[in-house]
C-alpha cells in the first residue's frame, strides 16, 4: 500500500536532470489556461503523428482490425485524431498531477452512476470498477476524486523520480495506490468496503488469459485477472465511461454492476468484461490507448501478427 511519497536526496544527481528539464516543461506548462493546453497538446499529437511512425502503425492497425467495416479514409482520421489526443494526455497529465481541486472543478462536466457505488458498499461489499485505458484516464480521476476518492491499483513506474510525481500526483484523488502485483492488498481492499480502480484491458502475456472477442477480432488475448478479484465475495464489478467533450469538460459515468459475475464460465466472463470495454472506448474511440500492441499474443503461438 502506497500513501504517501518520499523525496530522496539522490533525486538531485545528475542521472536525474533530464528528469527534472521534462518535469519543469509539464509543470510550467500545466499554469496556462486549459483551452490552450488543449490547443498545444493536438499540435504536440499532430508531431507524433509524423514523427512516431511504429506507434502510428500500431493504432492504425488495431483501429482496422476493430472496425474492419469503417471507411478507409475514417479510420485514417480516427488515426490522426488519436494522435492528436494522445498529445494532449501529455498535458492532462500535468494538470491532473498539480491542479488544485478549483481549476479541476472548471473542467468538470458531470459524473453519473455513483448511486451504485453507495449501493454496494451499503450492502458491506467493495467495488471494482472496470477503467478502459483512456487518454485521459489521469485528470478523468481527479474528477472523480472530488467526488468519490478511490483506490489506484497501479504499476510503479521504472524511473525513481517520475514514481515520486505520479505517485504524489495520483494521491491527490486516491486515498492510497496499491502496486499492480500486490494482489493480497486488493483483495484487502475490497473487502474493506474501498472502491478500487482495475484496467482489464490491455494484453499481459498468454499467462492467466483467455482468447475472447474484443470488437471485431474474435480471440483477444484477454486477463483472466479480473475475474480473481471478481470472484471474493466482498465485491461487485461495475465498469466505467469517460470523454472530454469539445469545450474541455470531462463527463464520466458509473455503469451498474455486472449480474452473475463471474459465472465460472472464464472465457464467457471476459468476454462481458470487453463488452463493457467496448461500451466505454464508443462513447469516444479518438481517446482511447490504441497505441498499445493489444494483439501482440495470438492463440497460435507461431501465428504473424503486426508486431513482427
Amino acid at each position: 500500500m502506497v500513501n504517501s511519497s518520499a523525496f530522496k536526496w539522490s533525486f538531485l544527481g545528475p542521472r536525474y536532470w533530464l528528469t527534472w528539464l521534462g518535469v519543469f516543461i509539464l509543470y510550467t506548462v500545466s499554469w496556462l489556461p486549459s483551452k490552450l493546453q488543449l490547443w498545444l497538446g493536438k499540435q504536440l499529437g499532430r508531431l507524433v503523428h509524423r514523427t512516431m511512425k511504429k506507434r502510428r502503425r500500431i493504432a492504425e492497425v488495431n483501429i482496422k482490425l476493430c472496425f474492419p467495416d469503417m471507411p478507409v479514409e475514417r479510420q485514417r482520421a480516427l488515426v490522426k485524431q488519436n494522435m492528436e489526443n494522445t498529445g494532449i494526455a501529455t498535458l492532462e497529465t500535468g494538470m491532473a498531477w498539480w491542479w488544485p481541486n478549483w481549476r479541476i472543478k472548471r473542467v468538470y462536466g458531470s459524473v453519473k452512476g455513483l448511486e451504485h457505488f453507495a449501493r454496494i458498499q451499503q450492502s458491506g461489499k467493495g467495488v471494482l470498477l472496470l477503467v478502459p485505458h483512456i487518454l485521459h484516464l489521469e485528470i478523468a480521476s481527479r474528477v472523480m476524486g472530488l467526488n468519490h476518492q478511490g483506490i489506484g491499483f497501479y504499476r510503479p513506474h521504472n524511473n525513481p523520480l517520475m514514481e515520486f510525481f505520479m505517485t504524489r500526483g495520483r494521491l491527490r484523488s486516491n486515498e492510497y495506490l496499491i502496486g499492480k502485483r500486490d494482489v493480497k492488498g486488493l483483495l484487502k481492499a475490497l473487502k474493506a468496503k474501498k472502491v478500487c480502480y482495475y484496467l482489464p484491458d490491455q494484453d499481459y502475456g498468454r499467462k492467466r488469459c483467455e482468447f475472447a472477442p474484443f470488437f471485431a477480432v474474435p480471440d483477444a488475448a484477454t486477463t483472466t485477472g479480473t475475474l480473481l478479484f471478481s470472484a471474493s465475495k466482498n465485491c461487485e464489478t461495475v465498469s466505467l465511461t469517460s470523454r472530454r467533450d469539445e469545450q474541455g469538460k470531462y463527463h464520466l459515468e458509473v455503469l451498474p454492476a455486472l449480474e452473475n459475475f463471474p459465472s465460472g464460465d472464464n472465457k464467457a466472463d471476459v468476454t462481458r468484461v470487453n463488452q463493457r470495454i467496448e461500451q466505454a472506448v464508443n462513447v469516444a474511440p479518438e481517446q482511447y490507448m490504441w497505441l498499445h500492441r493489444r494483439f501482440k499474443t495470438r492463440p497460435d503461438i507461431d501465428a504473424p501478427s503486426y508486431y513482427k
